[in-house]
């Protein structure tokens, strides 16, 4: 099996990085940064988001499983003293494979140049330069309203506890397959209305926004900022792709919301 570690570049992550590293490689794993059959993250949430984005042509084949050195996160389970525990599993092979939704965005612009896509594993967003984002967001097609305020963010079920659940989005169980789109500030009054509400959508649907005045926008896909100009439409839908995670031991979803946003000292 070939290996590869991700560090969040502090002195306890790296120092566990080179602790990983010297064990894996004592059980005869083979470390290989260009094609890992799994990857560890060692940081927090954010180090996987980096890990998953550095893998993301082949996320499909390669496994991650995280080992935080902050907070207990959403994709990262294990504990820094259960390191010695963790690399004898992941040397004897005794993890299953689970698999969670991704975002694909598609950014198409106006000129003839080819459309850029992009997967996000977290959620994606849309703001303009200028002070207010003007959008007709299309669902399937169909026009469904025209969006004035801050920004609109798309997330996955995994994502939908992070910015998504700042933004009063509903979060969502990872097995489902299904983006879920939330406003960012939106205008409404007797002049401009919009849902107000977020959208739950399922697989077999498509958003597109597109621009009503204005074609040039920030958009976030995870942890990255991009600068698009002369765009003429943002689509979002279920990936056929998906991420995997090497899971060795229950690590259930709800016990993760709850110990994050209930009881955040229960792990201690």
């Amino acid at each position: 099996m070939k290996f590869a570690i991700q560090s969040r570049g502090d002195t306890v992550s790296n120092e566990l990085k080179d602790t990983a590293m010297r064990y894996l490689r004592s059980f005869d794993l083979e470390y290989d940064e260009q094609h890992p059959d799994i990857v560890l993250s060692i940081g927090g949430d954010g180090t996987l988001l980096h890990a998953f984005h550095k893998y993301r042509s082949s996320s499909s084949k390669v496994a991650f499983v995280g080992l935080h050195t902050g907070h207990l996160g959403f994709y990262a389970d294990w504990k820094p003293n259960e390191i010695e525990k963790l690399v004898i599993s992941i040397a004897k092979e005794e993890f299953k494979f689970i698999e969670y939704p991704l975002l694909e965005v598609t950014v198409d612009y106006q000129s003839s140049e080819d459309p850029a896509t992009y997967l996000a594993l977290n959620e994606s967003t849309v703001k303009s330069p200028d002070v207010t984002l003007v959008m007709d967001v299309f669902l399937n097609e169909m026009h469904f309203e025209t969006f004035r305020g801050d920004g609109l963010c798309m997330s996955t079920p995994s994502g939908s506890t992070a910015y998504n659940k700042a933004l009063g989005g509903a979060i969502v169980h990872p097995s489902l397959e299904a983006i879920q789109l939330s406003e960012i500030a939106s205008i409404n009054n007797r002049v401009f209305r919009t849902v107000g509400s977020p959208l739950v959508l399922p697989k077999h649907h498509t958003c597109t926004l597109k621009p009503v005045k204005a074609v040039d926008f920030m958009v976030t896909v995870d942890h990255l900022q991009l600068l698009h100009k002369d765009v003429s439409s943002i689509s979002y839908r279920v990936a056929e792709e998906k991420v995997r995670f090497a899971r060795f031991r229950p690590f259930p979803f709800w016990k993760r919301v709850h110990d994050s946003f209930i009881d955040a000292g229960s792990e201690d």
